[in-house]
């Protein structure tokens, strides 16, 4: 089961579909298609397979788990061919975020006509190891998925990682809102449905090899792309975004903003999610990106 939202504007000048990021569903995003619809756009949001309100895929539904990781971007384009296509006279805008973000690559290096313009919000390139070394995390991945396989178990929760827990605002690396940080705690806290826990070890090798993918088929992009990125993020690489953008500005100056990500300078990973300092920027850049299309 997949849930998915939908606000369709009486006099809308285009469509949107916003991909959320990991541990996400669009009960979340309420303050966002308000904003997105208010500016005139239909607003199509998915809870991606395993999270938010869509089906979970273990028998313990906090695992954050993922068979293959392009079966996310099957279920976003079967939502844009089967819901979205209905409402929109010309193909989508898309507005992505975090682990959304790497959604929305792989969904335009399979389909690259199918999205006209997309915003990748703290794209998640590459996951923030903290300084572990690339072919030490791949190792001890590899170990634990194999591990857990030859068990014959559902795939264990990485080092560290368990069911969902509430943090305290103090504590979090997302945002510097006291306001909407609350606000979505309260949500997770009064929906256990939307509680999702840690990463598995499946998980995680599957976001490296989404990684290796999105690197390997880079010259398949064809849709215009800005990218906005957290100068404070701790969750995903910001250096992998940087090369991301050099090597796609290098391939198809036409369709990268720039050879770097805009950097929103202060703000921590949930961009949309952040304080109207940080927030009205990152909105204010990807509307006006819009509007060009």
């Amino acid at each position: 089961k997949i849930a998915t939202a939908k606000f369709i504007h009486p006099s809308a000048k285009q469509c949107i579909v916003v991909s959320p990021g990991r541990a996400e569903g669009y009960l979340k995003y309420q303050e966002m298609a308000f904003d997105l619809y208010n500016n005139g756009y239909s607003v199509f949001i998915i809870d991606h397979r395993g999270q938010g309100l869509s089906g979970r895929m273990l028998a313990d539904p906090h695992k954050g788990y993922i068979e293959r990781f392009d079966h996310y971007a099957i279920d976003l384009k079967t939502f844009i061919d089967d819901d979205v296509s209905k409402y929109c006279e010309q193909a989508p805008l898309l507005l992505a975020h975090s682990m959304g973000s790497a959604i929305a690559i792989r969904l335009m290096q399979h389909h690259p006509k199918l999205i006209k313009a997309a915003v990748l919000s703290s794209p998640m390139i590459a996951i923030n190891s903290g300084g572990i070394p690339k072919w030490l995390a791949k190792s001890v991945i590899s170990m634990g998925n194999r591990s857990g396989a030859l068990l014959g178990k559902e795939s264990w929760y990485f080092i560290g990682h368990g069911p969902y827990q509430p943090h305290q605002f103090e504590d979090n690396d997302l945002s510097h809102s006291v306001v909407r940080y609350s606000i979505f705690a309260e949500l997770y806290k009064n929906t256990p449905k939307l509680q999702l826990g840690g990463v598995t070890f499946q998980w995680l090798a599957q976001a490296m090899q989404a990684h290796r993918d999105i690197v390997a088929d880079i010259n398949k992009i064809t849709t215009p792309l800005l990218i906005l990125q957290a100068s404070n993020d701790t969750i995903v690489s910001n250096k992998a975004q940087f090369e991301f953008c050099q090597q796609l500005k290098a391939l198809n100056p036409e369709i990268c903003s720039s050879d770097s990500p805009v950097v929103i300078e202060g703000a921590k990973h949930e961009l949309f999610f952040e304080q109207d300092s940080y927030r009205t920027d990152a909105l204010t850049r990807a509307l006006d990106w819009f509007t060009k299309f």
